[in-house]
Protein backbone atom coordinates (compact mmCIF):
# COMPACT_ATOMS: atom_id res chain seq x y z
CA UNK A 1 0.00 0.00 0.00
CA UNK A 2 1.27 3.46 -0.91
CA UNK A 3 1.06 5.74 2.15
CA UNK A 4 2.29 8.82 0.26
CA UNK A 5 -0.61 9.33 -2.14
CA UNK A 6 -3.78 11.37 -1.58
CA UNK A 7 -6.69 9.62 0.15
CA UNK A 8 -10.31 10.67 0.60
CA UNK A 9 -13.27 9.37 2.60
CA UNK A 10 -16.52 10.45 4.17
CA UNK A 11 -15.72 11.19 7.83
CA UNK A 12 -19.33 11.44 9.02
CA UNK A 13 -21.95 8.70 9.00
CA UNK A 14 -23.32 7.74 5.60
CA UNK A 15 -26.84 8.83 4.67
CA UNK A 16 -28.71 12.12 4.61
CA UNK A 17 -28.09 14.77 7.27
CA UNK A 18 -27.76 18.48 7.84
CA UNK A 19 -24.06 18.44 6.91
CA UNK A 20 -21.41 15.91 5.96
CA UNK A 21 -17.64 16.08 6.39
CA UNK A 22 -15.28 14.72 3.74
CA UNK A 23 -11.67 14.21 4.84
CA UNK A 24 -8.73 14.32 2.41
CA UNK A 25 -5.08 13.72 3.35
CA UNK A 26 -1.83 13.67 1.40
CA UNK A 27 1.05 15.73 0.11
CA UNK A 28 -0.87 17.45 -2.72
CA UNK A 29 -4.35 17.86 -1.23
CA UNK A 30 -4.20 21.62 -0.61
CA UNK A 31 -3.14 22.28 -4.21
CA UNK A 32 -5.81 19.83 -5.34
CA UNK A 33 -8.35 21.70 -3.22
CA UNK A 34 -7.40 24.97 -4.91
CA UNK A 35 -8.19 23.39 -8.28
CA UNK A 36 -11.70 22.33 -7.25
CA UNK A 37 -12.65 24.95 -4.65
CA UNK A 38 -13.33 28.64 -5.22
CA UNK A 39 -13.21 30.79 -2.10
CA UNK A 40 -15.70 33.68 -1.83
CA UNK A 41 -12.73 35.88 -0.92
CA UNK A 42 -10.80 34.73 -3.98
CA UNK A 43 -7.86 33.60 -1.84
CA UNK A 44 -5.92 30.41 -2.53
CA UNK A 45 -5.90 27.71 0.16
CA UNK A 46 -2.17 27.13 -0.36
CA UNK A 47 -1.48 30.68 0.87
CA UNK A 48 -3.61 30.38 4.03
CA UNK A 49 -2.45 29.53 7.52
CA UNK A 50 -2.97 26.12 9.01
CA UNK A 51 -6.10 25.54 11.10
CA UNK A 52 -8.21 28.04 9.16
CA UNK A 53 -11.68 27.66 7.65
CA UNK A 54 -12.79 29.13 4.32
CA UNK A 55 -16.22 29.63 2.76
CA UNK A 56 -16.69 28.97 -0.92
CA UNK A 57 -17.96 26.59 -3.58
CA UNK A 58 -16.90 23.25 -5.01
CA UNK A 59 -16.69 23.70 -8.78
CA UNK A 60 -17.51 20.89 -11.21
CA UNK A 61 -17.45 21.51 -14.99
CA UNK A 62 -17.40 25.26 -14.33
CA UNK A 63 -20.60 25.00 -12.27
CA UNK A 64 -21.09 25.40 -8.54
CA UNK A 65 -21.79 21.96 -7.08
CA UNK A 66 -22.28 23.06 -3.46
CA UNK A 67 -21.52 25.84 -1.02
CA UNK A 68 -19.03 24.45 1.50
CA UNK A 69 -16.60 25.22 4.29
CA UNK A 70 -13.05 23.96 3.78
CA UNK A 71 -10.79 23.49 6.82
CA UNK A 72 -7.04 23.58 6.15
CA UNK A 73 -4.47 21.69 8.25
CA UNK A 74 -0.89 21.90 7.07
CA UNK A 75 1.76 19.30 7.92
CA UNK A 76 2.96 18.42 10.45
CA UNK A 77 0.15 20.09 12.44
CA UNK A 78 -2.67 17.79 11.38
CA UNK A 79 -4.24 14.55 12.55
CA UNK A 80 -2.30 12.46 10.03
CA UNK A 81 0.87 14.57 10.08
CA UNK A 82 0.29 15.33 6.38
CA UNK A 83 -1.54 18.13 4.60
CA UNK A 84 -5.24 17.67 5.30
CA UNK A 85 -8.38 19.43 4.13
CA UNK A 86 -11.86 18.72 5.43
CA UNK A 87 -14.88 19.74 3.37
CA UNK A 88 -18.09 20.45 5.28
CA UNK A 89 -20.85 20.19 2.68
CA UNK A 90 -24.62 19.82 2.76
CA UNK A 91 -25.64 16.34 3.86
CA UNK A 92 -27.32 15.12 0.69
CA UNK A 93 -25.94 11.66 -0.26
CA UNK A 94 -25.89 12.88 -3.89
CA UNK A 95 -23.71 15.90 -2.99
CA UNK A 96 -21.40 13.76 -0.86
CA UNK A 97 -20.78 11.28 -3.66
CA UNK A 98 -20.42 13.97 -6.32
CA UNK A 99 -17.66 15.69 -4.32
CA UNK A 100 -15.88 12.41 -3.54
CA UNK A 101 -16.06 11.29 -7.18
CA UNK A 102 -14.76 14.68 -8.31
CA UNK A 103 -11.66 14.34 -6.14
CA UNK A 104 -11.19 10.69 -7.15
CA UNK A 105 -11.00 11.80 -10.80
CA UNK A 106 -8.41 14.43 -9.88
CA UNK A 107 -5.68 12.56 -8.06
CA UNK A 108 -7.18 10.90 -4.97
CA UNK A 109 -8.03 7.34 -4.09
CA UNK A 110 -10.54 6.01 -1.55
CA UNK A 111 -9.01 5.58 1.90
CA UNK A 112 -8.83 2.10 3.38
CA UNK A 113 -10.38 1.39 6.81
CA UNK A 114 -8.42 3.25 9.47
CA UNK A 115 -5.91 4.64 6.98
CA UNK A 116 -6.04 8.20 8.32
CA UNK A 117 -5.16 6.91 11.81
CA UNK A 118 -2.59 4.52 10.35
CA UNK A 119 -0.85 7.50 8.74
CA UNK A 120 -1.01 9.33 12.07
CA UNK A 121 0.83 6.35 13.61
CA UNK A 122 3.37 6.08 10.77
CA UNK A 123 4.07 9.82 11.00
CA UNK A 124 4.61 9.73 14.76
CA UNK A 125 1.44 11.59 15.76
CA UNK A 126 0.19 8.64 17.82
CA UNK A 127 1.76 5.46 19.12
CA UNK A 128 0.02 2.16 18.38
CA UNK A 129 -1.87 1.85 21.64
CA UNK A 130 -3.17 5.42 21.27
CA UNK A 131 -4.25 4.65 17.70
CA UNK A 132 -6.19 1.61 18.92
CA UNK A 133 -7.82 3.80 21.57
CA UNK A 134 -9.28 5.94 18.76
CA UNK A 135 -11.32 2.94 17.59
CA UNK A 136 -12.36 2.18 21.18
CA UNK A 137 -13.45 5.80 21.66
CA UNK A 138 -15.63 5.69 18.55
CA UNK A 139 -17.16 2.39 19.71
CA UNK A 140 -17.70 3.48 23.34
CA UNK A 141 -21.37 3.41 24.31
CA UNK A 142 -21.20 4.18 28.02
CA UNK A 143 -19.35 6.51 30.38
CA UNK A 144 -16.93 3.88 31.67
CA UNK A 145 -15.73 2.63 28.27
CA UNK A 146 -15.48 6.26 27.08
CA UNK A 147 -13.37 7.19 30.12
CA UNK A 148 -10.99 4.25 29.59
CA UNK A 149 -10.58 5.03 25.88
CA UNK A 150 -9.88 8.71 26.61
CA UNK A 151 -7.30 7.81 29.24
CA UNK A 152 -5.52 5.52 26.81
CA UNK A 153 -5.75 7.99 23.92
CA UNK A 154 -4.14 10.69 26.11
CA UNK A 155 -1.20 8.31 26.44
CA UNK A 156 -1.59 7.23 30.07
CA UNK A 157 -0.97 3.55 29.31
CA UNK A 158 1.69 4.31 26.69
CA UNK A 159 3.64 6.56 29.04
CA UNK A 160 3.61 3.90 31.76
CA UNK A 161 4.94 1.25 29.35
CA UNK A 162 7.50 3.61 27.76
CA UNK A 163 8.87 4.62 31.17
CA UNK A 164 9.38 0.98 32.18
CA UNK A 165 10.84 0.13 28.79
CA UNK A 166 13.30 3.03 28.90
CA UNK A 167 14.58 2.04 32.35
CA UNK A 168 14.88 -1.60 31.31
CA UNK A 169 16.60 -0.59 28.08
CA UNK A 170 19.16 1.45 30.04
CA UNK A 171 20.08 -1.53 32.21
CA UNK A 172 20.07 -3.82 29.18
CA UNK A 173 22.62 -1.58 27.46
CA UNK A 174 24.84 -1.66 30.55
CA UNK A 175 24.67 -5.45 30.71
CA UNK A 176 25.42 -5.67 26.98
CA UNK A 177 28.39 -3.37 27.61
CA UNK A 178 29.67 -5.74 30.28
CA UNK A 179 29.83 -8.49 27.66
CA UNK A 180 32.38 -6.42 25.73
CA UNK A 181 34.60 -6.39 28.81
CA UNK A 182 34.00 -9.99 29.88
CA UNK A 183 37.71 -10.72 30.27
CA UNK A 184 38.19 -7.77 32.64
CA UNK A 185 35.24 -8.93 34.82
CA UNK A 186 33.80 -5.38 34.94
CA UNK A 187 30.26 -4.73 36.29
CA UNK A 188 28.54 -1.65 34.89
CA UNK A 189 24.95 -2.50 35.90
CA UNK A 190 24.39 -2.28 39.65
CA UNK A 191 22.72 -5.60 40.49
CA UNK A 192 20.85 -4.27 43.53
CA UNK A 193 19.33 -1.41 41.53
CA UNK A 194 18.56 -3.82 38.71
CA UNK A 195 16.80 -6.19 41.12
CA UNK A 196 14.69 -3.29 42.46
CA UNK A 197 13.76 -2.34 38.89
CA UNK A 198 12.74 -5.91 38.03
CA UNK A 199 10.57 -6.12 41.15
CA UNK A 200 8.92 -2.78 40.31
CA UNK A 201 8.28 -3.82 36.69
CA UNK A 202 6.81 -7.12 37.90
CA UNK A 203 4.44 -5.29 40.25
CA UNK A 204 3.27 -2.87 37.55
CA UNK A 205 2.79 -5.65 34.97
CA UNK A 206 0.74 -7.76 37.38
CA UNK A 207 -1.45 -4.75 38.22
CA UNK A 208 -2.04 -4.02 34.52
CA UNK A 209 -2.77 -7.67 33.76
CA UNK A 210 -5.24 -7.88 36.65
CA UNK A 211 -7.01 -4.76 35.36
CA UNK A 212 -7.94 -6.59 32.14
CA UNK A 213 -10.64 -8.54 33.98
CA UNK A 214 -12.57 -5.34 34.71
CA UNK A 215 -11.52 -3.55 31.54
CA UNK A 216 -12.74 -6.29 29.24
CA UNK A 217 -16.23 -6.45 30.75
CA UNK A 218 -16.56 -2.65 30.80
CA UNK A 219 -15.56 -2.43 27.15
CA UNK A 220 -17.90 -5.21 26.00
CA UNK A 221 -20.69 -4.85 28.56
CA UNK A 222 -21.28 -7.07 31.59
CA UNK A 223 -23.55 -10.02 30.72
CA UNK A 224 -26.19 -10.76 33.38
CA UNK A 225 -28.35 -13.91 33.11
CA UNK A 226 -31.87 -13.78 34.59
CA UNK A 227 -32.85 -17.36 35.53
CA UNK A 228 -35.56 -19.14 37.47
CA UNK A 229 -38.60 -21.36 37.03
CA UNK A 230 -41.24 -20.50 34.40
CA UNK A 231 -43.69 -17.69 35.11
CA UNK A 232 -41.82 -16.16 38.05
CA UNK A 233 -41.54 -12.80 36.25
CA UNK A 234 -38.19 -12.95 34.45
CA UNK A 235 -39.52 -11.23 31.33
CA UNK A 236 -41.39 -8.67 33.46
CA UNK A 237 -38.14 -7.92 35.31
CA UNK A 238 -36.27 -7.48 32.01
CA UNK A 239 -38.95 -5.05 30.82
CA UNK A 240 -38.80 -3.16 34.14
CA UNK A 241 -35.00 -2.87 33.95
CA UNK A 242 -35.11 -1.65 30.35
CA UNK A 243 -38.26 0.44 30.90
CA UNK A 244 -39.80 -0.96 27.72
CA UNK A 245 -41.81 -3.98 26.56
CA UNK A 246 -38.86 -5.94 25.20
CA UNK A 247 -39.99 -9.44 26.21
CA UNK A 248 -43.42 -11.05 25.85
CA UNK A 249 -45.17 -11.33 29.22
CA UNK A 250 -47.85 -13.97 29.70
CA UNK A 251 -49.50 -16.00 32.48
CA UNK A 252 -48.75 -19.11 30.42
CA UNK A 253 -45.68 -20.90 31.77
CA UNK A 254 -42.83 -21.40 29.29
CA UNK A 255 -43.60 -18.37 27.10
CA UNK A 256 -39.89 -17.56 26.72
CA UNK A 257 -38.38 -20.30 24.55
CA UNK A 258 -35.15 -18.55 23.59
CA UNK A 259 -32.80 -16.07 25.25
CA UNK A 260 -33.71 -12.40 24.82
CA UNK A 261 -30.91 -9.86 25.25
CA UNK A 262 -30.68 -6.10 25.58
CA UNK A 263 -28.27 -3.58 27.08
CA UNK A 264 -28.72 -0.99 29.80
CA UNK A 265 -26.39 1.71 31.08
CA UNK A 266 -26.25 1.70 34.89
CA UNK A 267 -24.04 4.27 36.58
CA UNK A 268 -21.98 4.70 33.43
CA UNK A 269 -21.35 0.96 33.04
CA UNK A 270 -22.96 -1.16 30.32
CA UNK A 271 -24.89 -4.29 31.40
CA UNK A 272 -26.23 -6.84 28.94
CA UNK A 273 -29.29 -8.55 30.39
CA UNK A 274 -30.28 -12.01 29.15
CA UNK A 275 -33.85 -13.19 29.78
CA UNK A 276 -33.70 -17.00 29.63
CA UNK A 277 -36.20 -19.83 29.33
CA UNK A 278 -37.61 -21.07 32.67
CA UNK A 279 -35.79 -23.98 34.31
CA UNK A 280 -38.11 -26.94 34.89
CA UNK A 281 -38.70 -30.56 33.89
CA UNK A 282 -40.54 -30.63 30.55
CA UNK A 283 -41.30 -32.97 27.66
CA UNK A 284 -41.74 -30.08 25.22
CA UNK A 285 -38.87 -30.42 22.74
CA UNK A 286 -38.67 -26.70 21.92
CA UNK A 287 -38.81 -25.65 25.57
CA UNK A 288 -36.11 -28.22 26.40
CA UNK A 289 -33.81 -26.60 23.86
CA UNK A 290 -34.52 -23.23 25.48
CA UNK A 291 -33.65 -24.60 28.93
CA UNK A 292 -30.40 -26.03 27.56
CA UNK A 293 -29.58 -22.57 26.18
CA UNK A 294 -30.32 -21.11 29.63
CA UNK A 295 -27.40 -23.01 31.14
CA UNK A 296 -25.20 -21.99 28.21
CA UNK A 297 -26.07 -18.33 28.87
CA UNK A 298 -25.29 -18.74 32.58
CA UNK A 299 -21.85 -20.05 31.58
CA UNK A 300 -21.30 -16.98 29.37
CA UNK A 301 -22.55 -14.46 31.97
CA UNK A 302 -20.58 -12.53 34.60
CA UNK A 303 -23.46 -12.25 37.09
CA UNK A 304 -26.53 -14.46 37.65
CA UNK A 305 -29.92 -13.24 38.91
CA UNK A 306 -32.05 -16.09 40.28
CA UNK A 307 -35.71 -15.08 40.42
CA UNK A 308 -38.53 -16.81 42.30
CA UNK A 309 -42.19 -15.98 42.89
CA UNK A 310 -42.46 -14.77 46.49
CA UNK A 311 -46.26 -14.95 46.42
CA UNK A 312 -46.17 -18.75 45.94
CA UNK A 313 -43.67 -19.55 48.69
CA UNK A 314 -45.07 -21.99 51.27
CA UNK A 315 -43.59 -24.17 53.99
CA UNK A 316 -43.98 -27.12 51.60
CA UNK A 317 -42.00 -25.67 48.66
CA UNK A 318 -39.47 -23.41 50.38
CA UNK A 319 -36.90 -26.21 50.70
CA UNK A 320 -37.21 -27.04 46.99
CA UNK A 321 -36.51 -23.41 46.03
CA UNK A 322 -33.45 -23.34 48.30
CA UNK A 323 -32.21 -26.58 46.72
CA UNK A 324 -32.54 -25.02 43.26
CA UNK A 325 -30.65 -21.89 44.35
CA UNK A 326 -27.85 -23.96 45.90
CA UNK A 327 -27.71 -26.04 42.73
CA UNK A 328 -27.03 -22.89 40.67
CA UNK A 329 -24.38 -21.83 43.23
CA UNK A 330 -22.67 -25.23 43.08
CA UNK A 331 -22.70 -25.40 39.28
CA UNK A 332 -21.31 -21.87 38.92
CA UNK A 333 -19.34 -21.14 42.11
CA UNK A 334 -17.26 -18.35 40.54
CA UNK A 335 -20.24 -16.27 39.42
CA UNK A 336 -21.87 -13.74 41.76
CA UNK A 337 -25.48 -14.81 42.42
CA UNK A 338 -28.23 -12.34 43.26
CA UNK A 339 -31.34 -14.02 44.70
CA UNK A 340 -34.45 -12.00 43.91
CA UNK A 341 -37.87 -12.55 45.51
CA UNK A 342 -40.34 -11.16 42.96
CA UNK A 343 -44.01 -10.19 43.42
CA UNK A 344 -43.46 -9.07 47.03
CA UNK A 345 -46.58 -6.92 46.73
CA UNK A 346 -48.53 -10.19 46.95
CA UNK A 347 -46.36 -12.02 49.50
CA UNK A 348 -45.63 -12.26 53.22
CA UNK A 349 -42.18 -10.69 53.30
CA UNK A 350 -41.41 -11.94 56.82
CA UNK A 351 -41.68 -15.53 55.56
CA UNK A 352 -39.33 -14.70 52.66
CA UNK A 353 -36.71 -13.03 54.85
CA UNK A 354 -36.73 -15.83 57.42
CA UNK A 355 -36.79 -18.66 54.87
CA UNK A 356 -34.02 -17.43 52.56
CA UNK A 357 -30.67 -16.53 54.10
CA UNK A 358 -28.50 -15.09 51.33
CA UNK A 359 -26.11 -12.14 51.37
CA UNK A 360 -27.43 -10.97 48.02
CA UNK A 361 -31.17 -11.36 48.71
CA UNK A 362 -33.40 -8.64 47.25
CA UNK A 363 -37.15 -8.17 47.53
CA UNK A 364 -38.92 -6.52 44.60
CA UNK A 365 -41.99 -6.37 42.44
CA UNK A 366 -41.05 -6.09 38.76
CA UNK A 367 -44.65 -5.40 37.76
CA UNK A 368 -45.07 -2.56 40.27
CA UNK A 369 -41.47 -1.35 39.80
CA UNK A 370 -40.70 -1.78 43.50
CA UNK A 371 -37.04 -2.46 44.35
CA UNK A 372 -35.81 -2.39 40.73
CA UNK A 373 -33.39 0.46 41.52
CA UNK A 374 -32.03 -1.59 44.45
CA UNK A 375 -31.21 -4.37 42.00
CA UNK A 376 -29.40 -1.92 39.70
CA UNK A 377 -27.34 -0.62 42.62
CA UNK A 378 -26.52 -4.19 43.68
CA UNK A 379 -25.24 -5.00 40.18
CA UNK A 380 -22.91 -2.00 40.30
CA UNK A 381 -21.24 -3.44 43.42
CA UNK A 382 -19.85 -6.27 41.29
CA UNK A 383 -17.91 -3.78 39.14
CA UNK A 384 -14.68 -2.23 40.38
CA UNK A 385 -15.59 1.36 39.58
CA UNK A 386 -12.99 2.57 42.10
CA UNK A 387 -10.25 2.08 39.51
CA UNK A 388 -12.23 4.30 37.15
CA UNK A 389 -12.80 6.99 39.76
CA UNK A 390 -9.09 7.04 40.60
CA UNK A 391 -8.22 7.35 36.90
CA UNK A 392 -6.06 4.22 37.05
CA UNK A 393 -4.77 2.61 33.88
CA UNK A 394 -7.15 -0.19 32.84
CA UNK A 395 -6.37 -2.64 30.05
CA UNK A 396 -9.22 -3.41 27.63
CA UNK A 397 -7.32 -4.60 24.56
CA UNK A 398 -6.67 -8.36 24.28
CA UNK A 399 -3.54 -7.71 22.18
CA UNK A 400 -2.08 -5.56 24.94
CA UNK A 401 -3.07 -8.18 27.51
CA UNK A 402 -1.26 -10.91 25.56
CA UNK A 403 1.90 -8.79 25.20
CA UNK A 404 1.87 -7.94 28.92
CA UNK A 405 1.60 -11.62 29.83
CA UNK A 406 4.57 -12.45 27.60
CA UNK A 407 6.58 -9.50 28.96
CA UNK A 408 5.87 -10.62 32.54
CA UNK A 409 7.00 -14.15 31.69
CA UNK A 410 10.32 -12.82 30.38
CA UNK A 411 10.79 -10.48 33.37
CA UNK A 412 10.22 -13.41 35.74
CA UNK A 413 12.88 -15.36 33.82
CA UNK A 414 15.26 -12.46 34.41
CA UNK A 415 14.38 -12.48 38.11
CA UNK A 416 14.98 -16.24 38.36
CA UNK A 417 18.24 -15.80 36.45
CA UNK A 418 19.47 -13.18 38.90
CA UNK A 419 18.53 -15.40 41.85
CA UNK A 420 20.57 -18.19 40.26
CA UNK A 421 23.50 -15.80 39.55
CA UNK A 422 23.36 -16.43 35.82
CA UNK A 423 25.83 -14.60 33.61
CA UNK A 424 24.98 -11.31 31.94
CA UNK A 425 24.77 -12.83 28.44
CA UNK A 426 21.98 -15.18 29.55
CA UNK A 427 20.14 -12.38 31.35
CA UNK A 428 20.43 -10.21 28.24
CA UNK A 429 18.50 -12.77 26.14
CA UNK A 430 15.42 -12.58 28.38
CA UNK A 431 15.71 -8.79 28.75
CA UNK A 432 15.69 -8.37 24.97
CA UNK A 433 12.55 -10.53 24.75
CA UNK A 434 10.82 -8.44 27.43
CA UNK A 435 11.76 -5.25 25.55
CA UNK A 436 10.37 -6.80 22.37
CA UNK A 437 6.95 -7.40 23.96
CA UNK A 438 6.89 -3.87 25.43
CA UNK A 439 7.64 -2.55 21.95
CA UNK A 440 4.76 -4.55 20.48
CA UNK A 441 2.31 -2.58 22.63
CA UNK A 442 3.42 0.93 21.71
CA UNK A 443 4.44 0.16 18.13
CA UNK A 444 8.22 0.38 18.28
CA UNK A 445 8.02 -3.16 16.88
CA UNK A 446 5.38 -3.86 14.24
CA UNK A 447 4.69 -5.91 11.15
CA UNK A 448 2.48 -5.30 8.13
CA UNK A 449 0.19 -8.14 9.21
CA UNK A 450 -0.21 -6.66 12.69
CA UNK A 451 -1.02 -3.18 11.36
CA UNK A 452 -3.40 -4.66 8.79
CA UNK A 453 -5.32 -6.57 11.47
CA UNK A 454 -5.57 -3.56 13.78
CA UNK A 455 -6.64 -0.90 11.28
CA UNK A 456 -8.97 -3.18 9.31
CA UNK A 457 -11.42 -2.85 12.24
CA UNK A 458 -11.61 0.96 11.91
CA UNK A 459 -14.32 2.81 10.02
CA UNK A 460 -13.32 4.11 6.58
CA UNK A 461 -13.18 7.83 7.45
CA UNK A 462 -10.95 7.41 10.50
Amino acid sequence: MNHKDNIIALATASGAGAIAVIRISGKDVITLGDNLFKSVSGKKLINQKTHTIHLGHIIKDNKELDEVLVSVFKNPNSYTGENVIEISCHGSPFIQQEIIQLFLRNGCRVANPGEFTLRAFLNGKLDLSQAEAVADLIASDNEASHQIAMQQMRGGFSNEIKSLRDELLNFASLIELELDFAEEDVEFANRDQFRDLIERITKVLKHLIDSFAIGNVIKNGIPVAIVGEPNVGKSTLLNALLNEEKAIVSDIAGTTRDAIEDELNIGGVGFRFIDTAGIRETEDVVESIGIKKTFEKITQSQVVIYLFDASLVTSENIDAINVEIRSIQNKFPDKPLVVVANKIDKADNSVIESGFKYDNLLLLSAKENIGVDDLKNKLLTFVNTGALRNNETIITNSRHYDSLLKALEEIQKVQHGMDANLSGDLLAIDIRQALYHFGEITGEITSDDLLGNIFANFCIGK
